[in-house]
């Protein structure tokens, strides 16, 4: 949604200036939409919450009745996962993993790793080999895919079917699964194909692409004569910012998923969503500074900007937002305020790059009013570049059933 829900909108009004700019995440939102998710899947989808999106605690801790684990992508996040939220399932995946990040995951007990390259499963199984587990260790192979094209041609990041560094080339298929069934890692167990191949998706895509995932791997096994126990079909759920009031359809993709696994009775699939499940959840809010026009255009400075909120910077768009206006003005000097009907939200960066939307309908803008960016409970504070010109950091709120949690 655009408008902040009421706990949210409230919470913002009532933040004084000094603690603005400010995350605000509606925790109760975030579980209702993550419930709602859960419940259009089918029984044999798990769902693995991709926590690179938005890793902090509180939204991990609120999502762990609703997902099956966490996907990891790096030590840092393992081990950031890991005291968040202890005990729950942890698939360690990512390109470029160092032998310590693995000796460090196999010491953790992580039971699942997404294998990205031959060199991956050569460390892989020679560390392995080096515990004193019983256990052996679950191995899904991640391939780049060439496959569904048609599918990805609405994409707003593809991963896969084009030449890029995830995953395993197809054409290395055979030599990475002959390790896994020869005996040469007896530490390793094949559990199944993992191929993640693109982000902004909608629901009609994303179910062509699982299917097409699920052909070639079932092809893989038959090739063979393994049984795969698993299939991640990955993430990449769509979010449009665009039109923020309009969802992934959640429904059309579990029935969809459920019509895919009746013909593999024997087959789990796995999703790892991130963005389409926390986007919702966060606001970022701030504080107009200054209203000006320049060459026919009219400006609203905020505090902040995009080395807070990356996100419109990194893919390109107008980050949806509404105006709280506030009636007080505390200053003896005149208010700044807007005289025509739109404006463009920029930041407090020396930068014409820092851009958080542009031609947003705002007649009557002034100079203390609170803006609420949407769609910032994900990949926004933690994929920013938060050092530049070393303005202070945002304050972080999380709301539960209408009070801070």
């Amino acid at each position: 949604m655009t408008h902040p829900t009421p706990e949210a909108r409230n919470h913002i009004l009532t933040l004084p200036p000094t603690e603005l700019p400010a995350y605000v995440y509606d925790l109760t939102a975030l579980r209702e939409h993550a419930a709602a998710v859960r419940a259009a899947l089918p029984e044999r989808v798990e769902l693995y919450y991709a926590a690179k999106a938005n890793p902090e605690p509180e939204i991990l801790r609120a999502l762990a009745p609703y997902s099956d684990g966490y996907e990891v992508s790096s030590g840092g996040e393992l081990a950031h996962v890991g005291r968040a939220v202890p005990g729950h399932p942890l698939a360690f995946g990512g390109p470029g993993k160092t032998p310590m990040e693995i000796s460090t995951a196999l010491e953790l007990g992580v039971e699942r790793f997404h294998v990205e390259s031959l060199h991956d499963l050569r460390m892989l199984g020679e560390l392995a080999a080096q515990t004193d587990s019983e256990e052996r260790v679950g191995v899904l192979l991640r391939f780049n895919l060439p496959l569904a094209a048609a599918s990805l041609e609405g994409s707003s990041l593809a991963m896969g079917g084009r030449p890029t560094p995830f995953g395993l080339d197809p054409a290395e298929a055979d030599e990475a699964v002959r390790p896994l069934t020869d005996g040469t890692y007896p530490s390793l167990e094949l559990l199944g194909v993992h191929a993640h191949l693109a982000s902004g998706l909608d629901a009609e895509e994303q179910l062509a692409v699982a299917a097409s995932i699920v052909t070639w791997s079932t092809d893989l096994a038959a090739r063979h004569g393994v049984h795969l126990r698993e299939v991640n079909v990955g993430g990449g759920m769509t979010v449009d910012y665009a039109a923020p009031e309009s969802r992934f359809d959640w429904t059309s993709y579990g029935k969809g998923l459920s019509a895919l696994l009746a013909a593999h009775p024997d087959l789990t699939l796995r999703i790892e969503p991130g963005r389409a499940l926390t986007a919702y959840c966060g606001w970022y809010a701030t504080e107009v500074l200054d209203v000006k026009p320049s060459h026919g255009e009219e400006f609203a400075v905020v505090r902040g900007g995009t080395h807070h909120l990356r996100t419109p910077a990194t893919k390109g768009h107008d980050q949806p937002c509404s105006v709280l206006p506030v009636a007080a003005w505390p200053h003896p000097w005149p208010r700044p305020a807007a005289t025509g009907g739109e404006v463009t939200l920029t930041g407090q960066l020396c930068t014409p790059k820092d851009l958080l939307a542009r031609h947003v309908p705002a007649p009557g803008l002034r100079a203390g009013d609170r803006v609420a960016f949407a769609l910032a409970g994900a990949y926004a504070w933690n994929i920013s570049h938060h050092d530049f010109l070393m303005h202070p950091r945002p304050g972080f709120h999380f709301l539960d059933g209408g009070g801070r949690a």
